[in-house]
Protein backbone atom coordinates (compact mmCIF):
# COMPACT_ATOMS: atom_id res chain seq x y z
CA UNK A 1 0.00 0.00 0.00
CA UNK A 2 1.66 2.77 -1.06
CA UNK A 3 0.69 5.46 1.93
CA UNK A 4 2.35 3.35 4.35
CA UNK A 5 5.93 2.98 5.38
CA UNK A 6 8.48 0.54 6.81
CA UNK A 7 10.31 1.09 9.95
CA UNK A 8 13.28 -0.44 11.02
CA UNK A 9 14.85 -0.77 14.58
CA UNK A 10 18.86 -1.75 13.62
CA UNK A 11 19.57 -5.19 15.88
CA UNK A 12 21.83 -6.63 12.93
CA UNK A 13 19.89 -9.76 13.11
CA UNK A 14 20.17 -11.67 9.87
CA UNK A 15 19.67 -15.46 10.00
CA UNK A 16 18.07 -18.25 8.86
CA UNK A 17 16.44 -20.09 5.36
CA UNK A 18 13.90 -17.50 3.14
CA UNK A 19 12.08 -19.23 0.45
CA UNK A 20 12.54 -17.06 -2.79
CA UNK A 21 9.44 -16.49 -4.85
CA UNK A 22 9.34 -16.81 -8.73
CA UNK A 23 11.16 -14.41 -10.73
CA UNK A 24 9.30 -11.22 -11.20
CA UNK A 25 11.05 -10.31 -14.33
CA UNK A 26 9.85 -14.06 -15.78
CA UNK A 27 6.33 -14.34 -14.72
CA UNK A 28 5.37 -11.03 -16.22
CA UNK A 29 6.72 -11.69 -20.13
CA UNK A 30 5.19 -15.66 -19.39
CA UNK A 31 1.73 -13.59 -18.77
CA UNK A 32 2.51 -11.40 -22.07
CA UNK A 33 3.61 -14.81 -23.96
CA UNK A 34 0.00 -16.61 -23.04
CA UNK A 35 -1.70 -14.27 -24.94
CA UNK A 36 0.11 -16.60 -28.13
CA UNK A 37 -2.04 -19.79 -26.92
CA UNK A 38 -5.65 -18.81 -26.99
CA UNK A 39 -6.76 -20.38 -24.55
CA UNK A 40 -6.08 -21.23 -20.74
CA UNK A 41 -2.25 -21.06 -19.78
CA UNK A 42 -1.30 -22.49 -16.34
CA UNK A 43 1.86 -20.57 -15.24
CA UNK A 44 3.25 -21.39 -11.91
CA UNK A 45 5.30 -20.01 -8.83
CA UNK A 46 4.00 -16.40 -9.73
CA UNK A 47 5.03 -14.06 -7.35
CA UNK A 48 2.24 -11.99 -5.15
CA UNK A 49 3.61 -8.28 -6.08
CA UNK A 50 1.93 -5.47 -7.13
CA UNK A 51 3.20 -5.56 -11.12
CA UNK A 52 1.83 -8.66 -11.76
CA UNK A 53 -1.67 -7.35 -10.27
CA UNK A 54 -0.73 -4.56 -12.89
CA UNK A 55 0.03 -6.81 -15.76
CA UNK A 56 -3.36 -9.02 -15.01
CA UNK A 57 -5.19 -5.43 -15.68
CA UNK A 58 -3.75 -5.37 -18.85
CA UNK A 59 -4.34 -8.42 -19.97
CA UNK A 60 -7.33 -8.32 -18.86
CA UNK A 61 -8.31 -5.25 -20.68
CA UNK A 62 -7.42 -7.37 -23.67
CA UNK A 63 -10.48 -9.27 -23.19
CA UNK A 64 -8.51 -12.40 -20.96
CA UNK A 65 -9.38 -14.10 -18.05
CA UNK A 66 -6.71 -13.79 -15.27
CA UNK A 67 -7.21 -16.30 -11.93
CA UNK A 68 -4.70 -16.75 -9.01
CA UNK A 69 -5.76 -19.57 -7.36
CA UNK A 70 -5.89 -18.37 -3.80
CA UNK A 71 -8.02 -20.35 -2.16
CA UNK A 72 -7.10 -22.68 1.24
CA UNK A 73 -6.87 -26.07 -0.79
CA UNK A 74 -4.98 -24.53 -3.53
CA UNK A 75 -1.96 -22.91 -4.51
CA UNK A 76 -1.59 -18.64 -4.69
CA UNK A 77 1.09 -18.79 -6.38
CA UNK A 78 -0.24 -20.17 -9.34
CA UNK A 79 -1.94 -18.42 -12.37
CA UNK A 80 -4.52 -19.52 -14.45
CA UNK A 81 -4.38 -16.92 -17.55
CA UNK A 82 -7.34 -17.67 -20.02
CA UNK A 83 -6.57 -16.21 -23.57
CA UNK A 84 -8.81 -17.61 -25.76
CA UNK A 85 -11.80 -14.17 -25.80
CA UNK A 86 -8.96 -11.76 -26.16
CA UNK A 87 -9.56 -9.38 -29.03
CA UNK A 88 -8.90 -6.24 -28.86
CA UNK A 89 -5.04 -5.20 -29.30
CA UNK A 90 -4.74 -1.74 -27.76
CA UNK A 91 -3.24 -1.30 -24.12
CA UNK A 92 -4.48 1.86 -22.19
CA UNK A 93 -2.31 4.22 -20.81
CA UNK A 94 -3.75 4.40 -17.48
CA UNK A 95 -2.42 0.57 -16.82
CA UNK A 96 1.08 0.72 -19.38
CA UNK A 97 2.24 3.84 -17.60
CA UNK A 98 2.40 2.32 -14.38
CA UNK A 99 4.96 -0.17 -15.34
CA UNK A 100 7.32 -0.45 -18.06
CA UNK A 101 7.09 -4.33 -18.69
CA UNK A 102 3.78 -4.03 -19.90
CA UNK A 103 5.34 -2.94 -23.51
CA UNK A 104 6.26 -6.80 -23.60
CA UNK A 105 2.53 -7.53 -24.86
CA UNK A 106 3.41 -5.54 -28.28
CA UNK A 107 5.25 -8.47 -29.53
CA UNK A 108 2.45 -11.00 -28.88
CA UNK A 109 -0.20 -8.81 -30.00
CA UNK A 110 1.29 -8.11 -33.13
CA UNK A 111 2.27 -12.02 -33.69
CA UNK A 112 -1.80 -12.87 -32.96
CA UNK A 113 -3.86 -9.65 -34.96
CA UNK A 114 -0.83 -8.35 -37.02
CA UNK A 115 -1.33 -5.03 -35.36
CA UNK A 116 -1.25 -3.21 -32.06
CA UNK A 117 -1.89 0.14 -30.15
CA UNK A 118 -0.09 0.07 -27.02
CA UNK A 119 0.56 3.11 -24.74
CA UNK A 120 4.53 4.32 -24.53
CA UNK A 121 5.59 2.12 -20.97
CA UNK A 122 6.54 4.01 -17.70
CA UNK A 123 7.86 2.35 -14.85
CA UNK A 124 10.93 3.42 -12.09
CA UNK A 125 12.56 6.78 -13.28
CA UNK A 126 16.10 5.07 -13.27
CA UNK A 127 17.57 6.14 -16.89
CA UNK A 128 15.96 6.72 -20.16
CA UNK A 129 15.19 3.27 -20.92
CA UNK A 130 14.44 3.64 -24.87
CA UNK A 131 12.57 1.03 -26.63
CA UNK A 132 14.16 2.04 -30.07
CA UNK A 133 15.86 -1.82 -29.94
CA UNK A 134 12.10 -3.01 -29.74
CA UNK A 135 11.03 -1.18 -33.02
CA UNK A 136 14.25 -1.37 -35.13
CA UNK A 137 13.72 -5.14 -34.08
CA UNK A 138 10.27 -5.66 -34.86
CA UNK A 139 10.52 -3.25 -37.92
CA UNK A 140 13.38 -6.01 -39.24
CA UNK A 141 10.05 -8.18 -39.44
CA UNK A 142 8.24 -6.54 -41.27
CA UNK A 143 6.28 -4.59 -38.82
CA UNK A 144 5.55 -0.74 -39.83
CA UNK A 145 4.95 1.59 -36.43
CA UNK A 146 3.57 4.70 -35.81
CA UNK A 147 3.65 7.13 -32.66
CA UNK A 148 0.15 8.68 -32.01
CA UNK A 149 -0.78 10.81 -29.06
CA UNK A 150 1.64 8.67 -26.94
CA UNK A 151 0.59 5.38 -28.67
CA UNK A 152 2.69 3.19 -30.60
CA UNK A 153 0.75 2.04 -33.44
CA UNK A 154 2.16 -1.35 -34.79
CA UNK A 155 0.95 -2.77 -38.33
CA UNK A 156 1.84 -5.42 -40.88
CA UNK A 157 0.62 -5.46 -44.17
CA UNK A 158 2.10 -9.00 -45.35
CA UNK A 159 2.51 -10.88 -42.21
CA UNK A 160 6.06 -11.29 -40.32
CA UNK A 161 8.98 -12.73 -41.92
CA UNK A 162 11.85 -13.88 -40.49
CA UNK A 163 15.37 -11.49 -40.90
CA UNK A 164 18.51 -11.73 -39.38
CA UNK A 165 18.63 -8.34 -36.67
CA UNK A 166 21.64 -7.70 -34.22
CA UNK A 167 20.96 -5.62 -31.34
CA UNK A 168 23.21 -2.84 -30.67
CA UNK A 169 22.92 -3.62 -27.00
CA UNK A 170 22.06 -7.20 -25.69
CA UNK A 171 18.59 -5.58 -24.10
CA UNK A 172 16.06 -7.70 -22.27
CA UNK A 173 12.95 -6.06 -23.68
CA UNK A 174 13.83 -6.06 -27.23
CA UNK A 175 14.86 -9.56 -27.36
CA UNK A 176 11.93 -10.43 -25.61
CA UNK A 177 9.19 -8.81 -27.67
CA UNK A 178 11.10 -9.83 -30.90
CA UNK A 179 11.03 -13.51 -29.80
CA UNK A 180 7.15 -13.29 -29.09
CA UNK A 181 6.67 -11.65 -32.62
CA UNK A 182 9.37 -14.08 -34.66
CA UNK A 183 8.06 -17.38 -33.42
CA UNK A 184 5.00 -16.99 -36.23
CA UNK A 185 7.22 -14.83 -38.68
CA UNK A 186 7.60 -17.07 -41.67
CA UNK A 187 11.21 -18.42 -42.29
CA UNK A 188 13.91 -18.07 -39.81
CA UNK A 189 14.97 -15.35 -37.46
CA UNK A 190 18.50 -14.83 -36.23
CA UNK A 191 18.46 -12.52 -32.92
CA UNK A 192 22.45 -11.76 -32.22
CA UNK A 193 23.84 -9.93 -29.40
CA UNK A 194 20.59 -11.16 -27.86
CA UNK A 195 19.98 -10.83 -23.87
CA UNK A 196 21.37 -14.07 -22.44
CA UNK A 197 19.25 -13.89 -19.10
CA UNK A 198 17.21 -16.52 -17.22
CA UNK A 199 14.66 -14.83 -18.04
CA UNK A 200 15.35 -15.14 -21.90
CA UNK A 201 15.47 -18.86 -21.53
CA UNK A 202 12.15 -19.53 -18.89
CA UNK A 203 10.59 -17.03 -21.14
CA UNK A 204 11.95 -19.77 -24.81
CA UNK A 205 10.83 -22.54 -22.85
CA UNK A 206 7.67 -21.62 -22.41
CA UNK A 207 7.47 -20.60 -26.05
CA UNK A 208 8.53 -24.09 -27.07
CA UNK A 209 6.03 -25.60 -24.61
CA UNK A 210 3.75 -23.68 -26.57
CA UNK A 211 4.42 -25.16 -29.67
CA UNK A 212 7.00 -22.74 -30.92
CA UNK A 213 10.58 -23.71 -32.52
CA UNK A 214 13.11 -21.54 -30.65
CA UNK A 215 16.58 -22.60 -29.94
CA UNK A 216 19.73 -21.60 -28.25
CA UNK A 217 18.26 -19.62 -26.31
CA UNK A 218 20.59 -18.24 -23.01
CA UNK A 219 23.09 -17.73 -26.05
CA UNK A 220 24.22 -14.26 -27.64
CA UNK A 221 22.45 -15.74 -31.17
CA UNK A 222 18.95 -16.85 -30.69
CA UNK A 223 17.50 -18.83 -33.47
CA UNK A 224 13.53 -19.30 -33.99
CA UNK A 225 12.19 -20.77 -36.98
CA UNK A 226 8.62 -19.57 -37.46
CA UNK A 227 5.41 -21.84 -37.30
CA UNK A 228 1.73 -20.29 -37.98
CA UNK A 229 -0.33 -19.48 -35.59
CA UNK A 230 -2.71 -22.01 -35.17
CA UNK A 231 0.25 -24.37 -33.85
CA UNK A 232 0.17 -22.54 -30.89
CA UNK A 233 -1.52 -24.22 -27.57
CA UNK A 234 -2.10 -23.89 -23.88
CA UNK A 235 0.74 -25.33 -21.77
CA UNK A 236 1.19 -25.60 -17.95
CA UNK A 237 4.93 -23.74 -17.14
CA UNK A 238 6.52 -22.81 -13.76
CA UNK A 239 8.47 -19.88 -13.19
CA UNK A 240 12.07 -19.87 -12.36
CA UNK A 241 13.36 -18.46 -9.12
CA UNK A 242 13.95 -14.55 -8.79
CA UNK A 243 17.58 -14.35 -8.82
CA UNK A 244 17.53 -10.59 -7.58
CA UNK A 245 15.34 -11.59 -4.71
CA UNK A 246 17.51 -14.22 -3.72
CA UNK A 247 20.77 -11.71 -4.15
CA UNK A 248 18.84 -9.05 -2.10
CA UNK A 249 18.33 -11.71 0.91
CA UNK A 250 22.15 -12.68 0.93
CA UNK A 251 23.22 -9.62 1.01
CA UNK A 252 21.84 -9.62 3.91
CA UNK A 253 23.86 -12.37 5.04
CA UNK A 254 27.31 -10.39 4.18
CA UNK A 255 25.88 -7.66 6.07
CA UNK A 256 25.08 -9.48 9.45
CA UNK A 257 27.27 -12.45 9.36
CA UNK A 258 24.18 -14.60 8.80
CA UNK A 259 24.12 -17.67 7.77
CA UNK A 260 20.98 -16.78 5.42
CA UNK A 261 20.40 -19.39 3.20
CA UNK A 262 18.22 -18.53 0.12
CA UNK A 263 15.95 -21.37 -1.51
CA UNK A 264 14.41 -22.00 -4.76
CA UNK A 265 17.14 -20.65 -6.62
CA UNK A 266 19.47 -21.79 -9.32
CA UNK A 267 23.37 -20.70 -7.50
CA UNK A 268 24.50 -20.26 -11.67
CA UNK A 269 21.91 -17.48 -11.83
CA UNK A 270 24.01 -15.37 -9.54
CA UNK A 271 27.49 -16.24 -10.45
CA UNK A 272 29.10 -13.27 -10.50
CA UNK A 273 27.29 -11.95 -7.41
CA UNK A 274 28.75 -15.15 -5.72
CA UNK A 275 32.12 -14.12 -6.73
CA UNK A 276 31.76 -10.72 -5.37
CA UNK A 277 30.85 -12.41 -2.28
CA UNK A 278 33.78 -14.40 -2.22
CA UNK A 279 35.91 -11.30 -3.02
CA UNK A 280 34.63 -9.57 0.15
CA UNK A 281 35.40 -12.08 2.33
CA UNK A 282 32.36 -13.98 2.79
CA UNK A 283 31.52 -17.95 2.84
CA UNK A 284 28.97 -19.10 0.07
CA UNK A 285 27.72 -22.50 0.05
CA UNK A 286 25.94 -23.82 -3.12
CA UNK A 287 23.69 -26.62 -3.58
CA UNK A 288 21.33 -27.28 -6.56
CA UNK A 289 18.67 -25.04 -5.50
CA UNK A 290 19.79 -22.97 -2.84
CA UNK A 291 23.06 -20.59 -2.03
CA UNK A 292 24.21 -19.65 1.49
CA UNK A 293 25.81 -16.89 2.47
CA UNK A 294 28.05 -16.21 6.07
CA UNK A 295 30.24 -14.10 6.99
CA UNK A 296 33.13 -14.44 10.50
CA UNK A 297 35.92 -11.52 9.29
CA UNK A 298 35.55 -7.80 8.07
CA UNK A 299 33.90 -6.86 4.63
CA UNK A 300 36.72 -6.34 2.23
CA UNK A 301 36.07 -3.40 -0.71
CA UNK A 302 35.28 -4.56 -3.89
CA UNK A 303 35.18 -3.16 -7.57
CA UNK A 304 32.04 -3.78 -9.37
CA UNK A 305 31.15 -3.04 -13.05
CA UNK A 306 27.46 -3.87 -13.92
CA UNK A 307 26.73 -5.24 -17.10
CA UNK A 308 24.39 -7.65 -18.71
CA UNK A 309 24.04 -11.27 -17.91
CA UNK A 310 26.45 -13.08 -17.61
CA UNK A 311 28.00 -9.78 -15.70
CA UNK A 312 27.23 -8.19 -12.96
CA UNK A 313 23.61 -7.73 -12.76
CA UNK A 314 22.50 -4.08 -12.58
CA UNK A 315 19.62 -5.11 -10.23
CA UNK A 316 22.15 -5.85 -7.47
CA UNK A 317 24.32 -2.84 -7.60
CA UNK A 318 22.39 -0.70 -4.70
CA UNK A 319 22.34 -4.04 -2.52
CA UNK A 320 26.14 -4.27 -3.22
CA UNK A 321 26.77 -0.46 -2.82
CA UNK A 322 25.31 -1.21 0.91
CA UNK A 323 27.86 -3.69 1.58
CA UNK A 324 30.57 -1.46 0.18
CA UNK A 325 29.69 1.43 2.33
CA UNK A 326 30.13 -1.06 5.18
CA UNK A 327 33.39 -2.86 4.23
CA UNK A 328 36.98 -1.17 5.50
CA UNK A 329 38.25 -0.02 2.74
CA UNK A 330 37.27 2.34 -0.85
CA UNK A 331 35.26 0.68 -3.50
CA UNK A 332 34.93 1.70 -6.37
CA UNK A 333 31.22 0.99 -8.37
CA UNK A 334 30.98 1.23 -12.29
CA UNK A 335 26.89 1.47 -13.36
CA UNK A 336 27.22 0.72 -17.18
CA UNK A 337 23.40 -0.32 -17.65
CA UNK A 338 21.08 2.56 -16.21
CA UNK A 339 22.50 6.30 -16.27
CA UNK A 340 20.53 7.12 -13.27
CA UNK A 341 20.78 4.81 -10.67
CA UNK A 342 23.09 6.20 -8.43
CA UNK A 343 20.10 8.12 -7.04
CA UNK A 344 20.07 5.42 -4.02
CA UNK A 345 23.16 7.34 -2.99
CA UNK A 346 22.03 10.05 -1.90
CA UNK A 347 19.98 8.19 0.50
CA UNK A 348 22.27 5.88 1.83
CA UNK A 349 24.04 9.42 2.94
CA UNK A 350 21.48 10.50 4.73
CA UNK A 351 22.52 6.97 6.90
CA UNK A 352 26.03 8.02 7.37
CA UNK A 353 27.76 7.01 4.46
CA UNK A 354 30.65 8.35 2.53
CA UNK A 355 29.83 7.74 -1.07
CA UNK A 356 31.34 10.14 -4.17
CA UNK A 357 29.17 9.81 -7.41
CA UNK A 358 31.37 10.89 -10.71
CA UNK A 359 29.71 10.28 -14.01
CA UNK A 360 28.47 6.44 -14.05
CA UNK A 361 31.15 5.60 -11.40
CA UNK A 362 30.77 5.76 -7.65
CA UNK A 363 33.70 5.63 -4.95
CA UNK A 364 32.38 4.14 -1.86
CA UNK A 365 34.79 5.08 1.10
CA UNK A 366 33.81 2.10 3.71
CA UNK A 367 33.97 1.58 7.81
CA UNK A 368 31.76 4.65 9.07
CA UNK A 369 28.80 3.17 10.98
CA UNK A 370 25.37 3.91 9.90
CA UNK A 371 22.28 5.51 11.60
CA UNK A 372 19.09 5.33 11.14
CA UNK A 373 17.11 8.39 9.03
CA UNK A 374 13.73 9.09 7.36
CA UNK A 375 15.00 8.07 3.53
CA UNK A 376 12.42 7.22 0.33
CA UNK A 377 13.24 4.50 -2.41
CA UNK A 378 13.85 5.97 -5.17
CA UNK A 379 13.20 2.62 -7.28
CA UNK A 380 12.41 -0.82 -6.56
CA UNK A 381 16.06 -2.18 -5.65
CA UNK A 382 17.11 0.58 -3.81
CA UNK A 383 14.14 0.60 -1.72
CA UNK A 384 14.92 -2.89 -0.78
CA UNK A 385 18.64 -2.03 0.18
CA UNK A 386 17.53 0.80 2.11
CA UNK A 387 15.40 -1.61 4.48
CA UNK A 388 18.49 -3.86 4.75
CA UNK A 389 20.41 -0.70 5.45
CA UNK A 390 18.17 0.11 8.58
CA UNK A 391 19.29 -3.71 9.94
CA UNK A 392 22.45 -2.77 10.54
CA UNK A 393 22.26 1.04 11.25
CA UNK A 394 22.11 2.77 14.89
CA UNK A 395 18.52 3.57 15.72
CA UNK A 396 15.45 3.80 13.66
CA UNK A 397 15.17 4.02 10.01
CA UNK A 398 11.69 4.94 8.18
CA UNK A 399 11.38 3.62 4.73
CA UNK A 400 9.01 6.17 2.62
CA UNK A 401 8.01 5.31 -0.96
CA UNK A 402 7.78 1.49 -0.21
CA UNK A 403 5.06 0.92 -3.29
CA UNK A 404 8.33 0.67 -5.15
CA UNK A 405 9.42 -2.42 -2.76
CA UNK A 406 5.98 -3.63 -2.84
CA UNK A 407 6.37 -3.96 -7.05
CA UNK A 408 9.00 -6.53 -6.93
CA UNK A 409 9.09 -7.98 -3.14
CA UNK A 410 6.52 -10.50 -2.15
CA UNK A 411 6.01 -9.90 1.35
CA UNK A 412 9.73 -8.54 2.04
CA UNK A 413 8.90 -7.43 5.74
CA UNK A 414 7.17 -11.11 6.10
CA UNK A 415 10.27 -12.81 5.00
CA UNK A 416 12.62 -9.96 7.18
CA UNK A 417 11.27 -10.82 10.05
CA UNK A 418 11.66 -15.27 9.74
CA UNK A 419 15.46 -14.11 9.59
CA UNK A 420 14.98 -12.33 12.96
CA UNK A 421 14.99 -8.60 11.72
CA UNK A 422 12.58 -5.57 13.74
CA UNK A 423 10.72 -4.41 10.98
CA UNK A 424 7.19 -3.43 10.88
CA UNK A 425 5.01 -1.86 8.21
CA UNK A 426 2.91 0.90 9.39
CA UNK A 427 0.98 3.77 8.64
CA UNK A 428 3.55 7.18 8.99
CA UNK A 429 2.57 9.79 11.53
CA UNK A 430 -0.69 12.22 11.27
CA UNK A 431 -0.62 14.95 13.12
CA UNK A 432 0.70 13.02 16.49
CA UNK A 433 3.11 10.52 17.21
CA UNK A 434 0.41 7.54 17.66
CA UNK A 435 1.29 4.30 14.95
CA UNK A 436 -1.01 2.18 13.33
CA UNK A 437 0.65 -0.74 13.31
CA UNK A 438 -0.81 -3.94 10.08
CA UNK A 439 0.13 -7.18 9.48
CA UNK A 440 3.57 -7.88 7.41
CA UNK A 441 1.88 -9.23 4.55
CA UNK A 442 -1.15 -6.62 4.47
Amino acid sequence: MAHEIIVVHGNGKLAGDVRISGAKNSALKLMAAAILAQGEVVIRNVPRISDIDVMSEVLECLGARVVRNGSADRDEHVLTVDTAEVGSFETPYELVSKMRASISVLGPLIARFGRARVAMPGGCQIGARKIDMHLKGLEALGVTFEIDHGYLEASTENGLRGASVALDFPSVGATENMLMAAVVAEGETIIANAAREPEIVDLANMLNEMGAHVRDAGSSIIRIEGVPLSTFHPCDHTTIGDRIEAGTFLVGGALTGGPVTARGINPSYLRMAIAKFREMGCAVDEGADFVTVSRTEPLRPVEIQTLPHPGFPTDLQAQFMLLAACADGTSVITENVFENRFMFAAELARMGADIVIEDHHSLVRGGRPLQGAPVSSTDLRAGAALVLAGIVAEGETRVHKIDHIDRGYEDYVGKLQGLGADVTRELPYSGHRATVRVKADA
